[in-house]
């Protein structure tokens, strides 16, 4: 069992969903990972909700705006990179070509986060750690255990996060198409692939993978449960990869590891 206590700068450590429908989408989740859903007291904020697995934290939801949701945006995940500083992580992004997305702000006693656009396109999250560190559970069935960036400038998408983060990167040997492993202080972060023109116009966005027992039995799952599977499953060189789509439009992956995780 993977149970966190902490995560290094520059790791990823949490991530969570922002839903169109939170009572329908806890109903979803629950069914398809085994997830308890705790809303939270937001004191008059925003509605959010804690995803749990067996009492551990694994995930988070929060309500999509009218506002959003009247232009069309889907529901979507969202990935978390644990920082030092807020704010001087901000700054240094729009220093190296990056566009803030969203401004910092303090969480109440949770912590500290804001969001950043990189300059290929790319969404994240980050987030400085008050009372909540992020994910307690990783990498385990049920948990999420990869995060992946998919852009039409990896060699731009490099460098902004290697100068951001300090992240390095190690080239897939296994991978048919261009595949770039991240390493944060020597240890594996998530990856960068390259977008083709079979992409479409689907914009570039980091993506999180959600680790499964069996890929076939849970593509059977969520499809009765009234998501959908857009591809897979096929295989990769550590396992059974399925892209999804949940009740509601929002996209994320699901893996069967056949390699112990790091």
């Amino acid at each position: 069992m993977s149970v966190k206590q902490g995560y290094a700068a520059g790791q990823f450590c949490w991530v969570d969903l922002l839903a169109h429908d939170m009572t329908s989408a806890k109903q979803f989740y629950g069914g398809l990972f085994g997830w308890a859903c705790e809303d939270q007291d937001t004191q008059g904020g925003p509605p959010y909700a804690i995803f749990r697995l067996n009492g551990h934290q694994v995930a988070g939801m929060g309500q999509m705006q009218d506002e959003m949701k009247s232009q069309g945006i889907p529901p979507f995940w969202n990935s978390y990179i644990n920082v030092e500083d807020v704010e001087a992580t901000v700054a240094k992004a729009v220093e190296l070509g990056g566009t803030l997305a969203m401004p910092p702000m303090q969480v109440l006693d949770a912590g500290w986060m804001a969001f950043i656009q990189d300059p290929t396109g790319g969404n994240v999250a980050v987030w400085k750690k008050n009372r909540h560190f992020g994910a307690e559970l990783v990498n385990d069935v049920g948990s999420y255990c990869w995060n992946e960036l998919a852009t039409r400038d990896m060699d731009q998408a490099k460098e902004f996060y290697g100068q951001l983060f300090g992240w390095e990167y190690e080239l897939n040997p296994n991978s048919p198409a261009p595949y770039f492993i991240i390493k944060n202080q020597g240890e594996m972060n998530g990856g960068i692939m390259a977008m083709d023109e079979n992409w479409g116009d689907i914009p570039p966005c980091w993506t999180v993978y959600f680790t499964v027992a069996d890929a076939n039995d849970f593509s059977a799952k969520l499809q009765g449960l009234g998501g959908r599977v857009l591809h897979g499953p096929f295989d990769s060189p550590v396992g059974p990869i399925v892209i999804c789509g949940d009740a509601q439009g929002a996209a994320f992956n699901a893996i069967q590891m056949n390699v112990p995780p790091d």
